[in-house]
């Protein structure tokens, strides 16, 4: 879905990793919640309360999934999804748009 309509934001972004990553909360007509952000180049640890399932919009990044040892790249358009609770790496290569969907269990 490149189109959302009939969306509240909060209009602070969130930031982190020094600025290299920053995203935008939204939440839908449906009231299911998302973030919209970028990440630039650099390695990163994230860690989940809920399961996401992260869409790129753009870029190139590599990643690897809890009980995962070793990194996979992915590119353009690519889909992936991290259980609740859990922590994922991340090596971006090239600024890399993406979607965050949040799923309620």
């Amino acid at each position: 879905m490149t189109t959302l309509n009939n969306i509240s934001m909060i209009k602070e972004a969130n930031i982190y990793f020094d600025g290299k990553v920053s995203s935008r909360s939204i939440t839908l007509a449906d009231g299911s919640k998302q973030s919209l952000g970028v990440m630039l180049p650099g390695e990163y640890t994230f860690d989940t309360q809920e399961a996401e399932i992260m869409e790129m919009m753009s870029g190139e990044l590599s990643i690897r999934l809890p009980h995962e040892t070793e990194f996979r790249t992915l590119h353009t358009p690519e889909t992936f999804t991290v259980p609740a609770h859990a922590s994922f790496d991340l090596k971006v290569t090239s600024v890399t748009d993406y979607s965050c969907s949040y799923i309620k269990a």
